[in-house]
């Protein structure tokens, strides 16, 4: 069954899902970043350029011929997944394939918009009996 973790407390979305994905890199996870909207997909490629002058992350879109051999991928559409270890979901819904992936991270945003999506995400899974983990971010 998939492991959940919910990450609140962090500040803005986009940058702790970065703070998170370098973490993830540096204990060699590889993982699916997903939200339908291309326009925060290409906003978060842009972002794990520049969001730390130390981390390298790297990265590629589903469909491109490194994706299986790259640790992070990035992507609008689920139809070409590369590996099953760890999805991190940027969609306010969620992922209909998230059960494929043996660890699912759910991230709530600051906005009041955020935290009611995410709410709603966090029943749905519960009351499909996952077991959720939650973890209290401090802000930076």
């Amino acid at each position: 069954m998939t492991e959940i973790d919910f990450y609140s407390g962090g500040g803005d979305k986009l940058h702790t899902a970065c703070r998170l994905v370098a973490k993830a890199v540096r204990q060699d996870l590889k993982l699916m970043v997903y939200s339908p909207d291309a326009a925060i997909v290409e906003r978060f490629d842009k972002l794990l350029w520049t969001f730390s002058p130390v981390d390298f992350i790297p990265h590629c879109r589903t469909g491109n011929k490194l994706a299986s051999v790259t640790p992070v991928v990035l992507g609008h559409h689920y139809g070409e997944l590369p590996h099953d270890d760890v999805l991190l979901n940027l969609d306010i819904e969620y992922p209909p394939f998230f059960s494929r992936f043996q660890r699912l991270i759910e991230i709530t945003g600051t906005t009041p918009e955020d935290t009611q999506a995410a709410r709603k995400r966090y029943r749905f899974y519960k009351d499909r009996g996952y077991e959720i983990r939650h973890h209290k971010l401090g802000m930076v």
